[in-house]
C-alpha cells in the first residue's frame, strides 16, 4: 500500500541536548528537520553516538525535544505533560525494542493484552483482538506458553503482536533483530514489511545495512545531524 503524502510526523528545527553535572551539555540532536508521512517505511541508520537512538525517543513521546517543534498529526506534541505522552504512547506508537521487554513469567497472550488493559478494554475483546494479532505473526499456538519458554525468534514476534495490538498510527523497531540469528532476523522484517503493506507506519533503527534494505527510505544520521536521506 503506498504511502500517504499527509505528514504523521514533523520535527522541526529539533535539538536534544543532556547535562553533563559540569555545567556544560552534551548535544546529541542538533537541528533535525525530518517529515514521516502515513503508510511509510523508513529506516534510521547511523554509527554509535550519532544520534538514532535520541531520535526514536522523541518520535516514540518517550522524551522531549530541547528545543524545536514535534508536529504528530499536526498536534505540538513538544510541550505535553507525561501523562499526555503516556496517552499518545499507548493509542498510537507501538514498540519493538532488541530486548524485547516482555514479562518473562507471564503468558505469551497477557503480554499481547497489556497495552489493551492500560487502555481499559475489556477482558474479551481483549482475548480476541490478542489471539488475532498472534495469528497474524503465526505463532497463535504459543498464546498460553509463558514467554520464557519461547525461542528468542517467538519471543520478538510477540512483541510485534504486542506493538500492533492498539492499531498504532506507527511502529517504533528499535534494532529488533539485534538479538537474533540471520535467519530469524529476516524473518522478523518480512514480518514488518508485510505490516507496512497493510498500511503501518514503521521506523525502524538499525545499524545492518541488510535489514535497513527492507525500508523504503534511509535516513542517516552522523554527530546530530542528518547527512543523507533517500527514497527507493
Amino acid at each position: 500500500m503506498p504511502a500517504s503524502k499527509t505528514p504523521l510526523i514533523t520535527l522541526t528545527k529539533v535539538i536534544k541536548k543532556y547535562p553533563l553535572g559540569d555545567g556544560s551539555f552534551y548535544q546529541a540532536l542538533n537541528g533535525i528537520n525530518l517529515k514521516i508521512n502515513q503508510g511509510e517505511f523508513v529506516a534510521i541508520m547511523g554509527p554509535s553516538g550519532s544520534g538514532k537512538s535520541t531520535l526514536m525517543h522523541i518520535i516514540g513521546a518517550l522524551d522531549t525535544p530541547s528545543s524545536g517543534k514535534y508536529l504528530f498529526r499536526d498536534r505540538d506534541i513538544s510541550s505535553y505533560t507525561d501523562d499526555q505522552l503516556a496517552d499518545i504512547r499507548n493509542r498510537e506508537i507501538g514498540f519493538v525494542f532488541q530486548s524485547f521487554n516482555l514479562l518473562p513469567r507471564t503468558t505469551v497472550l497477557k503480554n499481547v493484552e497489556r497495552p489493551m488493559m492500560y487502555a481499559g478494554i475489556g477482558e474479551k475483546e481483549r482475548i480476541d483482538r490478542a489471539m488475532e494479532a498472534l495469528t497474524l505473526v503465526r505463532i497463535p499456538d504459543k498464546a498460553n506458553n509463558l514467554s520464557n519458554q519461547i525461542s528468542g525468534g517467538q519471543i520478538q514476534r510477540v512483541a510485534i503482536a504486542r506493538a500492533i495490538i492498539m492499531d498504532p498510527s506507527i511502529v517504533l523497531a528499535d534494532e529488533p533483530t539485534g538479538n537474533l540469528d540471520s535467519k530469524t532476523a529476516h524473518e522478523v522484517m518480512d514480518f514488518f514489511k508485510a505490516l507496512n503493506f497493510e498500511g503501518h507506519t514503521i521506523v525502524l533503527i538499525t545499524h545492518e545495512k541488510d535489514i535497513a534494505a527492507y525500508a523504503k527510505r534511509t535516513v542517516r544520521l552522523k554527530d546530530g545531524v542528518i547527512i543523507s536521506d533517500i527514497k527507493k
